[in-house]
């Protein structure tokens, strides 16, 4: 009897070890399904958005980026992040979405690209809402933009060129006034660019600086007497207060051309422009190549917006008694 309780307390304490290995087996096979299958899922990407300031154009660019994620069916976390006009802020918001080791930098400004370019030459930055790169010292040229940066220019080749000969010949202007912030990179290029070829026309520019979106609405009074028409280029501290503006154009009957399409519809008398929700559309298509096809940023050329068109504010053009011919070719709105 004794020998059968022996056999039977043995056999008992096999089958408990066996049950306890079997245990540990079906623990460790979870944990590679587990692995297995969080590698079968598609990524999420990390994007770190940074934008020096919040306006109808900006925002659109934002959103052009956002929908190429989502029409290509990627899956991506954007952080987004405003500086409100503050260059210190702008530099703190770089450094965090570094800190935060993000996958991809959205830099939706000139200020905002250069802020983030100083904060990492690792991770790849695509910038939109720039006008003249190289300048920036963003890329090295558009063809090859070398480092960790490339993106899409705001900035059409003809279209300075086309709008001040539209000044000139349609709307009869001698001195064109313009207001820009001379601390914006983004905005001193223009403005070189424009003197030129005002000057190639045998036209005069007239400034007004300024350095906050509160000083815009003086600086535009400062022009009336001076000038027969204005043209806002793609000045974020400008476009911000744009309302500004066109309020004092209106009441001095000066027709106001601006340098995209979003301004056209707050009042502007015309733009020849593009989309801004497009280039940031095209810029969304860059980042996919470089976070999905492994690319690296100089091997991505940067690009000018298409489509380059005259659109015409009809509402604008009555208040200034100003005939929208069918020769202009315009899309009228």
């Amino acid at each position: 009897m004794r020998n059968k309780l022996a056999f039977l307390l043995v056999a008992v304490l096999l089958l408990l070890a066996a049950c306890g290995t079997g245990s540990d087996n079906q623990s460790s096979t979870n944990t590679e399904t587990n692995n297995n299958n969080a590698s079968d899922e598609a990524k999420t990407y990390k994007i770190g958005v940074t934008q020096i300031v919040e306006h109808p154009s900006l925002d659109a660019a934002y959103k052009g980026f956002q929908a190429a994620f989502a029409d290509a069916g990627i899956e991506a976390e954007f952080i987004y992040n405003t500086a409100n006009g503050d260059n210190n802020a702008n530099m703190s918001i770089a450094q965090k979405l570094v800190g935060d080791q993000v996958d991809l930098i959205f830099a939706n400004s000139t200020p905002s690209a250069q802020a983030a370019k100083s904060a990492t030459s690792d991770i790849p930055i695509v910038f939109t809402s720039v006008t003249d790169a190289m300048d920036a010292q963003l890329i090295d040229s558009m063809e090859a933009p070398g480092g960790n940066v490339t993106g899409t220019i705001d900035l059409h080749p003809d279209t300075i060129a086309n709008t001040i000969a539209f000044m000139k010949n349609e709307l009869g202007a001698t001195k064109v006034g313009t207001v820009y912030n001379s601390g914006e990179q983004n905005s001193v290029a223009q403005i070189a660019q424009v003197k030129q070829a005002l000057t190639d026309a045998g036209l005069e520019l007239v400034e007004a600086s300024v350095a906050t979106s509160a000083e815009v609405k003086q600086a535009t009074e400062s022009l009336v007497g001076k000038v027969d028409a204005l043209y806002i280029v793609t000045d974020n501290t400008v476009v911000s207060a744009l309302e500004s503006v066109i309020d004092v154009a209106k009441a001095n009957n000066l027709p106001t051309m601006v340098g995209e399409l979003d301004s056209v519809a707050r009042g502007g008398l015309g733009a020849y422009g593009f989309e801004y929700y497009d280039i940031g559309y095209e810029a969304g298509q860059m980042a996919i190549k470089i976070l999905q096809e492994g690319k690296s940023p100089s091997e991505v050329p940067a690009a000018y917006p298409a489509n380059l068109k005259l659109v015409i504010n009809k509402d604008t053009a009555d208040s200034l008694g100003i005939e929208v011919k069918d020769a202009w070719n315009a899309e009228v709105k």
